[in-house]
């Protein structure tokens, strides 16, 4: 069997995918997650190449 693991207190999930906090052990370790993206700890380690259809895109608008 998989043994799945809290992303934030490492914690084994006890019931799997079908926790309505998955892939989080509970509602606190969702919110501490949230929490660390909205302070910007984590973070992309290197920046994404554009692919074609970026450059297809058209351009933004500027307010005038």
């Amino acid at each position: 069997m998989l043994e799945i693991r809290c992303p934030v207190c490492k914690k084994v999930l006890s019931e799997g995918p079908e926790t309505r906090t998955f892939p989080f052990c509970s509602q606190r370790c969702k919110m501490v997650d949230l929490g660390r993206w909205l302070d910007e700890d984590y973070n992309i380690s290197e920046p994404l190449e554009q692919s074609p259809h970026d450059e297809e895109s058209p351009p933004e608008s500027q307010s005038v």
